[in-house]
């Protein structure tokens, strides 16, 4: 019996150390904004493709731009904005040259749930009187979402009213996250980030002519065919629906 048993544990144990040895980790850097949805679709993603291993590195797109211009072991990048996708394109031109566009989002301003804040449009509140003892949360001037904000609220004529009243995070869930703790009265996020929290609403929407679209590309980085595949995934149906029910926007 003991060594029968003996027998079973060496055939388990190889068994689990050859499918470790087939299984192809696929390294996705994709922008904050797509945490949830893309943990989502990676599990949708393995059903169908159990030998593959996902590991996502969220951030602003402007970290990992960086650290992939560094050569970070990344596979696939997912960015926020063109302009980010642009500049990994300029340093690593020879990894870059599939890059697609997934899908778009919009730009809203939200409050603690609870605020007394009625839903309203952007251009009604008076953010002098709103930020006098407090701050306006935005993400920093690197990260694509705190330059939608820049661009909306200037064109909205309402950027002399905020520039000196900001209180710049790191990456469009760190904006989310002031908010959810009540620490600030408002702050610009992405709907689809607006929309994964219950502490938080939506008390206004910018309009979509006030910035420029917001779009992410992505793009596979090796030769790796899972990166292909993963990416590919992406603009399948299934995944389509996962953005979708999001909010994140189609690309026409």
């Amino acid at each position: 019996m003991k060594k029968a048993f003996s027998k079973l544990a060496f055939t388990t144990a190889f068994a689990l150390s050859a499918t470790s040895a087939w299984a192809e980790n696929i390294t996705v850097f994709a922008a904050a904004s797509m945490t949830n949805v893309l943990q989502q679709i990676g599990e949708e993603y393995k059903k169908q493709y159990p030998e593959d291993s996902l590991t996502f590195s969220f951030a602003g797109s402007s970290t990992l731009a960086k650290q992939i211009e560094q050569d970070a072991p990344a596979d696939l990048f997912i960015s926020a904005d063109k302009k980010w996708m642009d500049y990994v394109a300029e340093k690593q031109p020879e990894k870059t040259k599939n890059i697609t566009t997934l899908v778009g989002n919009e730009l809203v301003l939200i409050a603690p749930s609870d605020s007394s804040v009625k839903v309203t449009t952007v251009k009604e509140i008076d953010f002098k009187k709103a930020l006098e003892k407090s701050y306006l949360a935005v993400g920093d001037d690197n990260v694509p979402v705190g330059r939608y904000a820049k661009e909306a609220l200037t064109n909205l004529n309402l950027w002399a009213d905020v520039e000196n009243r900001l209180s710049k995070a790191k990456d469009v869930r760190a904006v989310l996250s002031y908010i959810e703790r009540g620490e600030l009265p408002f702050g610009i996020v992405y709907s689809t980030d607006a929309k994964v929290s219950g502490k938080v609403k939506i008390v206004a929407t910018f309009p979509q002519d006030s910035y420029s679209p917001v779009v992410y590309p992505a793009v596979t980085l090796t030769e790796k065919a899972e990166a292909k595949r993963f990416l590919d995934y992406l603009s399948s149906d299934v995944a389509k629906a996962f953005f979708e029910k999001a909010g994140f926007k189609p690309i026409n």
